[in-house]
């Protein structure tokens, strides 16, 4: 039976947008993912291309709100910053709630060339943490 995924983050327009596509790629046919914000920005051009380069498409994301989900039953929960952790509303579920506080590339700094290489570690951390997460619960 596949398992219901939602991926929260504050604007659902990097960190959360990222991890979806990992998550979609790793769990394959054992889940069905989700993410969402608890305001919408728009997807993160950067996030596209930093995806597109590890061959993982998500340029047909959207920017969700959490409010479009309440009527799914989600098995998991993942924060994926602590702002969502402590905005995000309660939510009648039974999942299971998970938070790992990514840093935001988003608010990167610097030359095009440092700002990149930031949304790579972080492409990198939430790819491991995407990884270890369907080994660990999606078996």
């Amino acid at each position: 039976m596949e398992k219901k995924i939602l991926i929260l983050c504050t604007g659902n327009s990097c960190r959360s947008q990222i991890a979806e596509g990992y998550m979609r790629d790793f769990a394959g046919n054992k889940a069905l993912v989700y993410s969402a914000g608890v305001e919408t920005h728009g997807v993160n051009p950067k996030a596209i291309s930093i995806m597109k380069e590890d061959g993982i498409d998500i340029s047909n994301h959207t920017s969700n709100n959490i409010d479009e989900y309440y009527n799914i039953d989600f098995d998991y929960v993942i924060t994926v910053c602590d702002n969502a952790k402590e905005r995000c509303p309660f939510f009648p579920t039974k999942a299971q709630k998970f938070h790992y506080n990514f840093p935001d590339p988003a608010k990167a700094t610097g030359t095009d060339s440092e700002i990149e290489e930031q949304f790579r570690n972080v492409r990198n951390l939430i790819k491991e943490y995407c990884r270890t997460f369907v080994d660990n619960n999606l078996k």
